[in-house]
């Protein structure tokens, strides 16, 4: 992973001329907040467009929730533009500032200076009959899984030359530490702390209790065959969205990407923090 000499955690001074705001479809509070945003960033001098993702700004503001940041996480990495998220509802592990908190970090944005937190993210590409396909990029997991009814699938899976096992399971997660809390967490997959760059690949009801979690270092390519029958397929998801069917023979490449996603964070809270209140942790 090319970044892996990159801070996790550092602190970013830039001149704010060109602001991005994405907000959550079909949610009129939301679009509300843009406006009054837009209307307090424009007399600093700062262009402000919505909606429209571009190579040209200088920090994107996300107003919903986590699932609205994941849809535009791939685009603002790639581009290497940091990320303010502002819930809309509860506290997100991703959208970590409340709306009450909305002109705090707009104010921060304004003074030039803010923290942001270098998230690994997941490249992930599928080859059939040995060609590869276009990538796909995941903040939180690519998941392979099976239709309802369907029987078990065989997942033979390796670690760059080195064969791990044939999973059998209804499906298997490839998770960044980020992406711990999601799918993973709910799989019986264990919290990744983010700021360790890592692959977790956890398998989903496995057949055998013995198949448990692993996690690999940064730099490994992963590779699964799907080995199930002829007739039988699969859905890879990445970020909860469907990207492709797998069927017999077909291989799954993940692997780091290049660039990772620049999250802006509050100084005034940490991760454990939002663990806890998401978790509730310490709660009778």
């Amino acid at each position: 992973m090319p970044h892996l000499s990159e801070a996790f955690r550092t602190n970013l001074s830039f001149s704010l001329k060109h602001a991005g705001i994405v907000s959550k479809k079909s949610h009129p509070p939301a679009a509300k907040l843009a406006q009054s945003i837009a209307q307090r960033l424009e007399p600093q001098g700062v262009t402000v467009s919505f909606n429209d993702l571009h190579k040209d700004l200088d920090v994107l503001i996300v107003l919903g929730g986590d699932g609205t940041l994941l849809h535009v996480a791939d685009q603002a990495a790639h581009h290497s533009i940091p990320v303010l998220g502002i819930n809309m509802g509860n506290l997100g592990f991703l959208t970590e500032r409340t709306e009450q908190e909305a002109f705090t970090a707009v104010d921060e944005l304004i003074s030039g200076t803010v923290t942001i937190e270098n998230r690994m993210m997941l490249k992930a590409s599928l080859l059939k009959r040995d060609k590869k396909g276009p990538s796909r990029y995941s903040l939180n997991e690519v998941v392979i899984s099976k239709e309802t009814f369907d029987p078990v699938l065989q997942l033979s899976t390796r670690a760059d030359q080195e064969y791990i096992t044939t999973y059998k399971a209804d499906g298997l997660i490839f998770s960044t530490p980020t992406g711990s809390t999601a799918y993973n967490l709910s799989a019986g997959g264990p919290l990744v702390y983010p700021g360790l760059a890592s692959i977790l690949v956890t398998p989903i009801c496995p057949f055998m209790l013995g198949s448990r979690p692993v996690l690999l270092p940064p730099h490994s390519r992963l590779r699964t065959r799907f080995e199930t029958g002829h007739d039988q397929k699969a859905q890879v998801i990445v970020d909860g969205q469907p990207a492709w069917d797998m069927k017999i023979n077909d291989i799954l490449e993940v692997k780091a990407a290049k660039h990772p996603l620049r999250l802006i964070i509050s100084p005034h809270r940490d991760y454990f923090s939002i663990l806890r209140n998401k978790l509730h942790w310490g709660m009778g």
